[in-house]
């Protein structure tokens, strides 16, 4: 399985970044092996100074589909999560500085947290207006909602489908709100949808 993250799909974190707004969805991959392992804490790794969570929606791809249309594209997913994309700010600033690609920053082991509790698609109410959120010891650090992405689960899923074979597993991040921060040694991250606790997760 591939994980495609979307990058930039929230007005407000791109502000939050100072980024521009881009004219397309901005689109990189982990590998399998950034998925953190079940129950296992996230180490901060020593290459990096300043690791940021940034809570996402998830969607677990279905079927084998290649330029799927947009308004197919909800057949291609039955169920909905929430995870993390940890990333080391501090090196893809670096890259960045440098024109390079953020692999390093965004791809290293345990950088994708996938949450253990996925909800069937069809007990959501709308799925272009979910609430999902991230506490940080208990506080919450960031809110979001789907109805604020600048293209929104089917959009994504047709244009991404232009450029890669999506196949049976693929997990799609779909982009975070503001709120992103710094994590450190012995923070404890939860992550909700709607008031449902879907991961917690302990920083080593």
């Amino acid at each position: 399985m591939k994980i495609i993250c979307i990058g930039r799909n929230y007005t407000d974190h791109i502000s939050e970044l100072k980024n521009e707004k881009p004219e397309d969805p901005v689109i990189f991959q982990k590998p399998d092996t950034a998925i953190l392992l079940k129950k296992q804490p996230f180490f901060i790794p020593d290459f990096s100074n300043d690791v940021h969570y940034e809570v996402e929606v998830l969607v677990k791809i279905n079927r084998v589909g290649k330029h799927i249309q947009e308004k197919f594209a909800h057949k291609y997913y039955n169920e909905i999560g929430l995870g993390i994309d940890f990333t080391a700010r501090d090196l893809q600033q670096k890259l960045k500085s440098k024109g390079l690609p953020w692999e390093k920053a965004k791809a290293f082991d345990g950088a994708a947290v996938i949450g253990e509790k996925w909800l069937p698609k069809n007990e959501i109410k709308d799925i272009n207006n979910l609430n999902f959120s991230l506490l940080k010891n208990e506080k919450t650090v960031q809110n979001g909602n789907t109805s604020f992405m600048l293209w929104k689960i089917d959009e994504l899923i047709a244009y991404v489908s232009t450029f890669f074979t999506l196949k049976i597993g693929d997990v799609i991040f779909t982009g975070t709100p503001a709120g992103v921060g710094k994590v450190e040694p012995n923070d404890k991250l939860k992550g909700f949808i709607e008031d449902e606790q879907v991961f917690s997760i302990q920083i080593k």
